[in-house]
């Protein structure tokens, strides 16, 4: 029985939501157009705990209520009203955090309902190792979720006058997103986010698949596996220190739906049978109408340089034969970079997409930090230091909108990996440059209730996740916790608090509401889930309009919420908001993990 205490709050969370509520008020929260949304994972006891209502009128929010699962309200107050938002015509902030007690709740306002959600310190737990079964389903070479190879035959060198046509095996990797492409920006920046995963938050992962990526324990955590298919693959690409290459497939890849096990892509050289591999050349590329505007080699070199790097220091007590080689290629990389500054972006095929890569010393001094942690040799650090003055900002936080890929990665881990061996006043600086692109995302963000401020441009969930990684990153650097409400609003974003109440990882948590049409070919023709993949996110209504190819083959379910400026399509047909990315995922998996850890990752060094 209740006691008189819970009963006294009960009537005064009544008296707030109700009983006080103008008639205004009360017809909005009896009408349709109210909508909670929560974290569906959950909230940590030492975590901001914000739900955000979506109204789809002008009608005002009194208060609300959080109750326990025995419908008791343990928690009352007011919500605080924001601005509009995509279709939400206004917002209201309804802020818990001084809720602390394990349980699950629902927050309740009027008629109005969220998702039942959890508090407790193991919210998070396993979320880290889920998204690495999208990972494994991404393999090109052994796949195992078909138990057999694709892509096997993986290829042959084009668009390069210097050595012409000639076979290379460079079978392996992941596929890029829901097509067959294979990046090596994407993949050298997922293989190095794993191995910062494992290296700063190794109890967050488990032991239940092989190397290969079937069933069964192996002796080491799967996101270390998973980072190790990564780098045989990386090694393929780079055969000698002085030939480069960057990509497999191009967009021929889309003339046919089919499987990884039965593509019929024709390259030139028949159905299913060899693709073309493009190296660096230190120009534009592209065999048909488009062309990128490649520059250099360094923005790919940095990004080989730090996964070698990494995987070496990793790898040192665990195979020093593969330790000793990824730290002569890293040494390579590096050097291949600094001879040829400048920018290698993937090439276009009959179609005007491509990674449009405009930056590239954020990627050197990536790679010269982990050079210098793995030799110690000062020149690297001296490398480090001096490369991340002429970046303090990743470009994108201080813009409006940008191209396809054009800053990539999202964040630039180097300015925490140099921060982390550097004196006292170049680590003061180089906080000050992570605290400079939060603080101008965060000024895009205080008018409206998901206080979210990135531009939705294709890829936002990436942009999102990115952003979230480097305010955690700043707050354990420096102890801040100025930007802690935006980074768990970004996170909390992905999990559900958004306009369309959608987790964007597929999933993740498995009752809650999260994609099932995915922009995959696999998933719809095998009828799985694409368990643990994050997906594209919303974007501008203007990009998804303006795409080549793209129409709904479906109802659009969430169309009384795509009224706004920002769109968000459950349908097979959108690639440009519903197809899972690989590299969102794997950096995700950092976020997660170091979410997982005490005090939410933000205290370790």
């Amino acid at each position: 029985m209740p006691n008189a205490r819970m009963l006294s709050i009960a009537a005064f969370a009544l008296a707030i939501v109700v009983g006080s509520a103008s008639a205004t008020t009360l017809r909005a929260q009896d009408s349709a157009t109210v909508f909670i949304r929560i974290n569906q994972l959950g909230y940590r006891p030492d975590a901001p705990k914000v739900a955000v209502v979506c109204s789809l009128d002008e009608r005002a929010i009194g208060g609300f209520a959080v109750a326990d699962e025995s419908g008791r309200a343990v928690h009352v107050s007011r919500a605080t009203t924001s601005g509009a938002f995509a279709g939400c015509r206004r917002t209201f902030r309804l802020d818990f955090s001084s809720l602390r007690k394990p349980g699950r709740y629902v927050v309740t306002t009027g008629r109005a309902r969220s998702r039942p959600f959890r508090i407790g310190a193991d919210v998070y737990a396993g979320a880290a190792d889920t998204l690495l079964y999208y990972m494994r389903q991404q393999r090109s070479g052994y796949n195992p979720l078909f138990r057999t190879t694709v892509h096997q035959r993986d290829g042959i060198v084009v668009d390069d006058t210097v050595r012409g046509e000639r076979f290379v095996p460079v079978a392996g990797g992941w596929a890029d997103a829901s097509d067959y492409l294979q990046y090596v920006a994407t993949s050298a920046n997922a293989t190095f986010v794993m191995l910062m995963a494992f290296r700063d938050h190794s109890e967050a992962f488990g032991d239940r698949f092989q190397g290969s990526g079937d069933a069964g324990s192996n002796g080491l955590a799967d996101v270390l596996d998973e980072a190790r298919h990564g780098l045989d693959w990386l090694l393929r690409m780079f055969p000698s220190d002085s030939e480069m290459f960057n990509q497999v497939g191009d967009d021929r890849d889309h003339t046919y739906a089919d499987l990884p096990p039965t593509d019929s892509s024709d390259y030139g050289w028949g159905k299913g049978k060899e693709r073309p591999v493009y190296p660096c050349t230190g120009g534009p590329q592209g065999l048909y109408r488009y062309r990128n505007r490649s520059t250099g080699y360094a923005s790919t070199a940095g990004k080989y340089a730090a996964a070698f790097a990494l995987g070496a220091s990793l790898y040192l007590e665990r195979d020093t034969a593969l330790a000793s080689l990824l730290k002569r290629k890293a040494r390579a990389a590096y050097a291949l970079g600094k001879r040829e500054p400048g920018v290698c972006q993937t090439a276009p095929g009959q179609a005007p997409y491509f990674y449009e890569e405009d930056n590239w010393v954020d990627d050197m001094e990536l790679g010269a930090s982990q050079l210098y942690a793995l030799t110690r040799e000062q020149h690297f650090l001296r490398d480090a230091v001096s490369f991340a003055s002429r970046e303090p900002m990743t470009p994108w936080m201080g813009a409006d909108t940008a191209r396809h890929y054009q800053w990539y990665p999202w964040h630039n881990n180097g300015h925490y990996e140099t921060w982390r061996h550097a004196s006292p006043s170049e680590r003061r600086t180089l906080a000050m440059y992570y605290r400079k692109g939060l603080e101008a995302v965060a000024a895009r963000a205080v008018d409206n209730g998901f206080r979210v401020g990135i531009p939705f441009i294709w890829c936002s969930n990436n942009l999102m996740t990115s952003f979230a990684t480097q305010a955690l990153l700043y707050r354990r650097m420096t102890g801040d916790t100025e930007f802690r409400e935006f980074e768990q609003a970004a996170f909390d974003w992905l999990f559900g608090v958004n306009p369309w109440g959608v987790s964007m990882i597929v999933g993740l948590p498995h009752d809650g509401m999260f994609a099932r049409n995915p922009h995959s070919d696999v998933a719809r023709q095998l009828g799985i889930e694409l368990t643990g993949g994050l997906l594209d996110g919303p974007v501008n209504a203007s990009i998804f309009r303006s795409l080549i190819g793209i129409r709904l083959v479906e109802p659009d379910e969430f169309a009384g919420f795509n009224t706004g400026t920002v769109v968000y399509h459950d349908d097979y047909g959108d690639y440009s908001t519903n197809e899972p990315i690989m590299d969102g995922t794997a950096n995700l998996a950092y976020l997660l993990a170091a979410m997982s850890a005490p005090q939410d990752g933000g205290q370790r060094r």
